[in-house]
């Protein structure tokens, strides 16, 4: 039963630190990438961590897992934070949804530009 738990936690674990990888290449800037790095990967790794406390189960791993997944939940919204903060001091600009549609309007004009 132990280890159908922690199979069950690694599969959910590694899904959700595959969707914080897709989410960093699939979005459109750091703003919304750090959120795409830092929540879904911070869950990923929690869930694989809790499958090694579930599976070894001695109070020294869990004690460690415990310390280890509170380290990551004070650090990395911090990280996010000041990455956040050094985008934004050095100019980038958060990404609208308008943004998409002038991005393919400008390409439409280029190709028509190119092939005609």
């Amino acid at each position: 039963m132990i280890e159908i738990v922690s199979g069950i936690l690694i599969l959910f674990g590694g899904a959700f630190c595959v969707i914080a990888g897709i989410g960093l290449m699939r979005m459109p800037d750091v703003f919304i990438r750090m959120h795409a790095a830092t929540k879904v990967g911070t869950l990923g790794s929690g869930l694989i961590l809790a499958a090694v406390a579930v599976s070894i189960g001695s109070s020294d791993v869990i004690a460690k897992v415990v310390l280890t997944v509170l380290f990551l939940l004070l650090t990395a919204p911090i990280g996010a934070h000041m990455i956040g903060r050094a985008a934004l001091r050095i100019g980038i600009e958060p990404w609208r949804p308008d943004d998409m549609k002038r991005a393919e309007e400008a390409a439409k004009s280029e190709s028509a530009k190119t092939n005609g």
